[in-house]
């Protein structure tokens, strides 16, 4: 490293120092009886309903400068090989109006099977109780359906997903939330016959106190004739402790 790298850091480090001193760590731990990812069961090891999947992760948040990194874990059995799916994202959070706006970058990654993985750039938009997101992918891998590394020639950049949620607080305790989301493939992934598709969630979540929140939804996707079973709708529960 040279002279000008070293003084170069420790700039940078020094300019970094207030952003540190107020950064915020939480952390979650969740048990959920299906994990379903855009509609689509993420374990197809099982025909049954009751999939249970261990997830986890952290939010690092500097301060009140609007950036954030973070990371999110989550058992799965898609993939030949991998049992893990392990998200890498940073971003930053500004106010605008009313409106409450989020932009990143998001990777998902499959250590057993690097065939699965994705990234997205990602923008969001909060008024309320609305969040309307989109995600946009960049990469040619696209969750093995593309890519150099599924082998089948085809690229998944220019896949995009776009969703609108609703979550409102009914009574104490008690928040109703609904989403419906539109994946629509790249024009490589579509010419080889697989559809758009839309899926949906409706339920709710229960906050006992001291971070710890039970909720239950109804969620499933369209196109069950081509994806099959992993679209078909279930009742799940999940249990999460923010730590």
């Amino acid at each position: 490293m040279t002279r000008a790298s070293i003084k170069f850091l420790s700039v940078a480090f020094i300019a970094a120092l207030p952003m540190l001193a107020s950064a915020q760590l939480t952390g979650n731990v969740s048990l959920t009886s299906n994990y379903k990812f855009r509609g689509q069961d993420q374990d197809t090891g099982k025909v049954s309903a009751f999939k249970p999947a261990v997830q986890g992760g952290f939010d690092y948040a500097f301060g009140d400068s609007g950036w954030y990194v973070g990371n999110w874990n989550s058992s799965v059995n898609w993939l030949s090989g991998n049992s893990l799916e392990s998200d890498v994202y940073g971003g930053y959070k500004f106010k605008v109006g009313g409106a409450d706006l989020d932009v990143g970058a998001l990777a998902y990654l499959y250590p057993g099977n690097t065939s699965g993985n994705t990234t997205e750039l990602y923008g969001a938009a909060t008024f309320g109780p609305l969040t309307a997101k989109y995600a946009h992918t960049v990469s040619k891998d696209y969750f093995g359906w593309a890519g150099a590394k599924s082998g089948s020639g085809l690229k998944g950049r220019n896949t995009g997903y776009l969703s609108f949620a609703v979550a409102q607080e009914v009574m104490s305790k008690v928040t109703l939330k609904a989403s419906v989301g539109f994946t629509r493939f790249s024009s490589d992934i579509k010419d080889a016959g697989v559809p758009n598709y839309m899926d949906y969630s409706v339920g709710g979540v229960y906050d006992f106190g001291d971070g710890l929140t039970l909720g239950a939804a109804i969620v499933g996707a369209n196109k069950k004739d081509f994806f099959g079973p992993v679209n078909k709708t279930r009742v799940i529960a999940t249990l999460t402790k923010t730590l």
